[in-house]
């Protein structure tokens, strides 16, 4: 919880001793709903308390990639609409409880750092628990539908679509790969279908632009659970 934003969050992140958890940035936005450019958007500051189910004490957030394309004035439209990634610091009285893996899926084996061809198969998992694997409604299988806006964003659709509490959540690729972030709620072209923020790009934008240089993804510790 951040402010009164409810999202998911999507994988665990290191640098040195501190642990991080990745969420959308666009959880800590003040403006409308239909603002949803990270450059012209208004959001929380840095150094905002986030809520963590499970945890003892509150995260902080250290990074926005809304705040900082701000603060440095970006111009790149596509960075502008689908780089939506921020982290948050967990405190050191929480960080034993934390484990990388996806539940359900396992994962995630890496970095993708290639995209998605259309009909790639992907997986997610959320938390608005409204249909997916029986085992788990909130762990969705699904399928690319094209990346796009120069490998910012992928188009994918799963069980059911991803809706505003699962923002943020992670998603991997058919190798278990970390993908990206669960961004948007798509109403046209493609009804129902969600756009998620390319977490290579993601990750360049914020080793450039922001103090972070030595952040990297955490890999699971529990296998990636095959899709076939």
């Amino acid at each position: 919880m951040t402010g009164n934003a409810q999202c998911t969050s999507n994988f665990v992140f290191e640098s040195g001793s501190k642990v991080y958890l990745g969420q959308a940035a666009h959880c800590a936005a003040t403006g409308a709903v239909d603002q949803i450019n990270g450059c012209t958007s208004p959001s929380l500051p840095i150094g905002t308390k986030v809520r963590i189910t499970g945890a003892s004490k509150e995260g902080v957030l250290v990074y926005s990639s809304w705040l900082t394309m701000q603060a440095i004035r970006e111009t790149d439209a596509n960075a502008c609409a689908h780089n939506d990634l921020a982290l948050v610091e967990l405190d050191p009285a929480d960080v034993a409880k934390v484990n990388p893996s996806l539940p359900i899926w396992g994962g995630p084996t890496g970095l993708n750092t290639a995209g998605l061809r259309k009909n790639d198969e992907v997986v997610t998992y959320g938390s608005a628990q409204l249909g997916g694997e029986a085992t788990d409604p909130n762990a969705k299988r699904g399928t690319s539908l094209g990346d796009s806006a120069g490998g910012w964003n992928h188009t994918i659709r799963t069980t059911t679509p991803g809706l505003p509490g699962d923002s943020g959540s992670a998603v991997l690729d058919a190798a278990g790969r970390a993908v990206g972030v669960l961004s948007t709620l798509n109403i046209s072209p493609d009804f129902g279908s969600n756009g998620v923020g390319d977490l290579a790009h993601e990750l360049n934008y914020l080793h450039a632009h922001s103090a972070l240089r030595d952040v990297h993804l955490v890999t699971g510790t529990q296998s990636f659970r095959p899709l076939r």
